[in-house]
Formats: structure tokens, C-alpha cells, sequence
């Protein structure tokens, strides 16, 4: 009789186990509990400089490094000083590379297209540098010095004097590498066919062009000596832009404003050299 009662008290015990167990499962696929509750994984911060000199010195490759940088969000310092960190340490060209084009779609929000205009807000001559940003040219003064006396036949025979431009020094203070693009932001009624570009020549302690025949600038086909061909192409209001490229050859430039050489005492001309 006993035997006979632990019996069916077992078979009733396990049902009500079952029952238990399966109540419980659940609780074993929750996530960790924290203090504040369950505990997630961590958000992966930006990428920067120090990422990428990671992976390299790990022995990851190129391809693997650059797939990095393009699908992770990041954000890295281009610098003239950071570049040459970069390479010192192994890092290479294409590596280098990914990481400015990375820099330049984040300040566009448009891939692989210019910034916008915002940089831009003034009259004045402005050059692109490695992260996309519009960087205004400096201009320098141009001293206006007579060069001389020519015949015109354009006005019948009236003697009109020919003028050289004359800078200060034999060095620009921004060097710049080709190819340089180049944004002329101008006044109202006026082309960027009317500015010029210009070649100077070298002198002991300062650079020179010749500004003009006549005393108009543009009158009788201006500095054609010393001018640079360029063709401008408009972009915007009051924006034009051109490409200076490697067959222009290093040297000392300027790009000069309508009118300059109806001044007397001079004007500005806005100057960069071209290194090789």
C-alpha cells in the first residue's frame, strides 16, 4: 500500500516539474542584468588617425584598411604636419588617400563632390586645398613704374607710356603644387575674362610684370609678355573657376584685377608660386 502511494505521488511531482522548468527557460536567454538594467553591447567610437595606425602596424592590408575607412564612420586630421606623421609611421599613399576622402565627403555631406560655396564670401581670388576648403589668396601690393616710351597706332601715332609692375621681393609667401584649382569671385559687372594671369620675372630683390601699353590695361590686348592663358568657366553668381596644371611650370604667378593698371600709385594683385 505504501509503495503504491509514493508511486502516484511521483507521477503527480513530475508534471509539476516540467511545468517549472519551462517557466524558467525563458530567463535564460536575457541579456546580462546591470545595475541600471540589461546590459548592452557598446556603440564602436569614430575612427581618427590613431585607428588607421593601428590596423597598419596589426599588418592589416591596403584593401582591408581602406574598406575600414570608407564603412566606419571616422574622422581624421589631414594636415600638412598629420600627412607627414602618417607616412612616417608606414602608413601608405592609397591608405592616406581614403582617409582625405573620407575628411572631404563629410564636409561636402555629397560624395566625391566640391564644398559649397560658404567659404566664399567676399570678392577676392581663393585656391582649393587637400580637404576641399576654399582658401583665400593674400593679395600683395603692385607698385606701378614707368618703363619707357612707345609708339601706339592704335591712336595714330600718340606716344603713350608702357608701364611695368613691380612686387616687392622675389618670393610669394603661398607656395602651391599643381594642379591648383583656382575660384575668382568677382564684382558685379565684371567677367573673370577681365583679370589676368601672370607670369613674373625674377629681378635681384623684387618680381615684375608689364602691366600695359597706353595706360589702359585691356586697351591694347594687356601684359600679353608676361600674361598666362586661362579659361574661367562660370559656376556660380559672381564665381568663376579654372584649373592651373602642371604645363604652366613652376614659378612665381599673380592674377591680376581689372583696372590695376590704371592706377598710378598701383593696385593688388593676388600671388602664389607654383613648386615643382
Amino acid at each position: 500500500m505504501l509503495r503504491s502511494l509514493l508511486f502516484v505521488f511521483c507521477i503527480c511531482l513530475f508534471p509539476l516539474s516540467l511545468h517549472t522548468a519551462a517557466a524558467q527557460s525563458p530567463h535564460t536567454a536575457e541579456a546580462p542584468q546591470g545595475v541600471d538594467g540589461p546590459l548592452t553591447a557598446a556603440k564602436a567610437p569614430a575612427m581618427n588617425n590613431g585607428s588607421v595606425l593601428k590596423m597598419v602596424k596589426a599588418g592589416l592590408g591596403d584593401d582591408l584598411v581602406i574598406q575600414t575607412i570608407n564603412t566606419q564612420p571616422g574622422q581624421y586630421v589631414t594636415d600638412a604636419d598629420s600627412l607627414v606623421a602618417l607616412k612616417t609611421a608606414g602608413v601608405s599613399d592609397r591608405v592616406i588617400t581614403a582617409m582625405i576622402n573620407k575628411s572631404r565627403r563629410q564636409l561636402t555631406n555629397v560624395p566625391e563632390k566640391p564644398v559649397e560655396l560658404s567659404d566664399v564670401n567676399e570678392i577676392g581670388v581663393y585656391y582649393k586645398d587637400h580637404t576641399g576648403k576654399w582658401i583665400a589668396i593674400e593679395p600683395e601690393i603692385v607698385h606701378i613704374k614707368s618703363g619707357g616710351f612707345i609708339k601706339s597706332t592704335v591712336t595714330n601715332g600718340v606716344i603713350k607710356q608702357d608701364r611695368n609692375g613691380h612686387l616687392n621681393g622675389r618670393e610669394s609667401k603661398l607656395p602651391l603644387q599643381c594642379p591648383i584649382e583656382i575660384l575668382i569671385y568677382v564684382p558685379d559687372g565684371v567677367a573673370a575674362s577681365e583679370y589676368d594671369f601672370l607670369r613674373f620675372r625674377i629681378n635681384s630683390n623684387n618680381r615684375e610684370f608689364r602691366v600695359l601699353t597706353g595706360g589702359v590695361f585691356h586697351s591694347t590686348g594687356g601684359a600679353d609678355r608676361d600674361e598666362v592663358p586661362f579659361k574661367p568657366v562660370k559656376t556660380a553668381p559672381h564665381t568663376y573657376q579654372f584649373t592651373v596644371d602642371k604645363d604652366t611650370g613652376g614659378g612665381e604667378y599673380g592674377i591680376l584685377p581689372p583696372g590695376t593698371g590704371n592706377v598710378t600709385n598701383g593696385g593688388k594683385i593676388y600671388t602664389f608660386a607654383i613648386v615643382e
